[in-house]
């Protein structure tokens, strides 16, 4: 059913397609545990048609393209996430898109990701490999398959496209000799490539200014004769249609400061860029006129500016976005500014809302809204008509299902420090000695957010309160207060950690007798140690692909060109032993639950089972549940059904629900 609404604060009409409202009885695991039904969406440039990825059985996904309006997409391709799966598509013109395939691997024996970038026609058609093939001779392995630099707006079917080019070990006159990352120019259609800036051994990244030019460089030092790579990294750019490179600064890759780039804006002539300014990061830019003219443009007093806002096919920059108690979105573009003001009125159930795409003349937008409380819709918005029309669900099948609020709230620390976290009460309770779950975010690099969250909104469906720590260690909060590192600091983050359990309790929140601890990768981490030093604390842990040994962790890395800075980064000394949760597990009481893909190229699986053997040889309780063809992110909806079904039981057993 299509229904007109007229918002008159908006002035601009709604056109709706309503789905049939889901049950209110629901398989709360599976429900929440799906994979989100919209993985990737892009706008073709005329503004008529969606792209997108949703997920099939498995880890697979299929490509759908579809009419704005229509609710009868049809089938690009599917794959089927054994050998291969997608990871995005856009659209090179009205009628072809470029999307990033790629699949897990063992390189002897460890787990690494092997990429390629494709084109296919939106009727699955046509389909290219783009890029340079690899071939029996040369010298190396390719993992990634390279990535779209520009998409050359008013260029029919051609990109610039940043690659890596691999010698061949062979003796012949045609045999390839250029080495390093480069950039090409690359018909969609037949394949057909040319070079655009030659191929550096030395260049880990470059900029273009949606006009087809390369104006930045990123430039990776390495550590002498071992090629290891440097915490130093250069920032280079160049006047347009210049040669000569200049030097911006120096990034540090273990510190994370200096000068780091986001994009070039070839309408603006600028550079935009990340530094440190006051202990917190702000966006700043540079014009590329030969002037060298810098100014910061948005900064915030309390958190860090994270993150670039970017529109149209030349992808223009439109604005910076932080996150205070919420995520805040600052556009520099007043139109646009007058836009999100217009949609936040017109959608005011669903105030975090972001310009998700736009057509080539971007007189059409693509729109993405949501809330803690909703998983997010998405909208096409006609500029000239003033229509917006829902066109998919995030998550349809949570349609009608009843969520908790979600609410910012600071907590003391031991020191007395204020520590900001985000608390969610389950529906229907009072939230007075309730069963709860501190859950610390992953990372640490990281921080946790107000919104929609599927393991937060199911533990609360299930009874539990959650509160969500910002521990010292998180990243958006500056420089002093990420300290060293989640790692190196633990002591603070883990008792950050702890501390949001003793409040739950001194607040009448939490039931003393039925308070735990879940989080995933290093929220896994911290759950492990949290309850490793603070043993009467919580009465059940549940670790995620978690870290469990820092020495171990560090060591992993060993085979990769970043070795020396992942060795910088856990540091050395007596927090290896005292800060690895595997090297305490005697001191832990709570029973342990944890789950674990076998192919995870962030922590290996090394760690959980490290973690199962220390536990057991202690003789405590310990369940190791593994995923043998799955990663990180258990990216699989059975997989998380089965977690979150298994989690939950788990948890009633252990604090007696």
């Amino acid at each position: 059913m299509k229904v007109m609404l007229r918002c008159a604060s908006a002035a601009m009409a709604v056109a709706i397609w309503q789905a049939p409202a889901a049950a209110q009885t629901v398989d709360a695991a599976a429900a929440f545990g799906a994979r989100e039904t919209i993985e990737d969406i892009a706008l073709s440039p005329n503004g008529r048609l969606i792209a997108y990825l949703s997920p099939r059985s498995g880890q697979g996904s299929h490509l759908y393209v579809a009419e704005v309006g229509s609710t009868q997409p049809r089938q690009v391709t599917s794959v089927d996430g054994e050998r291969q799966r997608l990871a995005g598509c856009d659209w090179v013109s009205n009628s072809r898109l470029v999307c990033t395939v790629y699949a897990v691997a063992r390189l002897e024996g460890t787990p690494v990701t092997v990429s390629r970038l494709v084109s296919i026609d939106s009727d699955g058609t046509n389909f290219r490999q783009l890029g340079e093939r690899d071939r029996p001779e040369q010298d190396g392995v390719r993992l990634w398959g390279g990535r779209v630099l520009d998409w050359l707006p008013g260029s029919e079917n051609e990109v610039l496209m940043e690659q890596n080019f691999i010698p061949e070990n062979r003796v012949s006159l045609v045999a390839r000799s250029a080495q390093g990352l480069g950039v090409v120019r690359v018909n969609t259609v037949t394949g057909n490539a040319q070079v655009v800036e030659q191929p550096r051994q030395e260049a880990s990244g470059f900029l273009a200014d949606g006009r087809g030019q390369v104006r930045a460089m990123i430039a990776q030092d390495v550590r002498g004769a071992t090629g290891r790579a440097a915490q130093t990294v250069n920032i280079f750019y160049r006047q347009a249609g210049g040669s000569q490179w200049v030097q911006l600064g120096e990034y540090n890759s273990v510190a994370g400061t200096g000068p780091w780039p986001a994009a070039v804006d070839g309408q603006q002539n600028a550079l935009y860029f990340f530094e440190q300014a006051g202990g917190k990061q702000v966006l700043s830019r540079i014009s590329l006129d030969g002037s060298g003219r810098r100014e910061m443009v948005l900064s915030h007093d309390h958190v860090d500016v994270d993150g670039l806002l970017r529109l149209g096919r030349a992808q223009r920059v439109v604005g910076g976005t932080f996150a205070t108690d919420r995520r805040q979105w600052v556009y520099f573009d007043p139109e646009l500014r007058r836009l999100a003001e217009q949609f936040g009125r017109a959608l005011p159930n669903t105030p975090l809302i972001s310009f998700a795409g736009a057509s080539e003349d971007e007189r059409t937008l693509l729109i993405w809204a949501g809330s803690d409380t909703d998983p997010g819709s998405y909208y096409v918005y006609n500029r000239d008509t003033r229509q917006l029309n829902l066109v998919l669900l995030s998550r349809p099948e949570l349609r009608g299902v009843q969520m908790a609020p979600m609410r910012a709230i600071t907590y003391r620390a031991a020191d007395g420090t204020e520590i900001p976290a985000y608390l969610t009460l389950p529906p229907g309770r009072d939230g007075r000695n309730i069963p709860a779950i501190v859950m610390p975010h992953g990372g640490p690099a990281a921080r946790d957010e107000w919104g929609f969250d599927w393991l937060v909104q199911f533990y609360a469906s299930q009874g539990f309160a959650v509160l969500q720590p910002n521990f010292r260690g998180s990243a958006g909060y500056g420089s002093e207060w990420f300290q060293i590192n989640g790692f190196q600091s633990w002591q603070t983050a883990i008792g950050d950690v702890a501390d949001a359990g003793r409040w739950l309790v001194s607040q009448g929140i939490a039931d003393p007798d039925k308070l735990a601890v879940v989080g995933w990768s290093y929220g896994g981490y911290a759950a492990l140690q949290s309850a490793a030093t603070q043993p009467q604390l919580f009465k059940a842990v549940v670790a995620i692909a978690p870290v469990t040994d820092l020495r171990t962790a560090r060591d992993e890395w060993q085979r990769f060109s970043n070795s020396a800075n992942v060795r910088d980064y856990f540091g050395n000394g007596p927090h290896l032993v005292e800060g690895s949760p595997a090297q305490r597990a005697s001191a832990i009481t709570a029973p342990v639950l944890m789950f674990h893909g076998g192919v995870d190229r962030n922590v290996g699986i090394s760690q959980a089972r490290l973690m199962r053997d220390r536990l057991r040889a202690a003789g405590k309780t310990v369940e190791l549940v593994e995923y043998p063809t799955l990663d990180h992110q258990l990216h699989d909806s059975a997989a998380r059904t089965e977690m979150l079904r298994r989690s939950a039981a788990f948890l009633r057993q252990a604090i007696g629900m």
